[in-house]
Parts: structure tokens; C-alpha cells; sequence
């Protein structure tokens, strides 16, 4: 009976958690290179200009 290769299976396992990884990051830009349906500006956008009025 062969000896389990536990390289090639951990290898595999982050082979796809890496993709897995890679497809979210895809999905995530093309979601910030969307604009907002209702056209206001989002939250990020917004949140230096409440900081700089704080320091005032």
C-alpha cells in the first residue's frame, strides 16, 4: 500500500484557497469600479472630510 503524499495534498488545498482568494479580489474591484446606483458619494469618500473638521 503507497504512502500518502501530504505535499502534493497541501499543496492542492493552497492552490485553491489561493484562487479562491484571487476571484474575490477580482470581484471586489469590480464592484468599487461600479458607481453607486443612486449617485451619492459613499461613506469612505466622505469620512476624510468629518476628520478634518474634528481638528479644527
Amino acid at each position: 500500500m503507497p504512502k500518502p503524499n501530504y505535499r502534493f495534498d497541501k499543496r492542492q488545498r493552497e492552490m485553491k484557497k489561493a484562487q479562491q482568494l484571487e476571484e474575490k479580489r477580482l470581484k471586489k474591484l469590480a464592484r468599487a469600479a461600479q458607481p453607486p446606483a443612486d449617485g451619492s458619494e459613499s461613506a469612505a469618500q466622505q469620512a476624510p472630510d468629518d476628520a478634518e473638521d474634528s481638528r479644527s
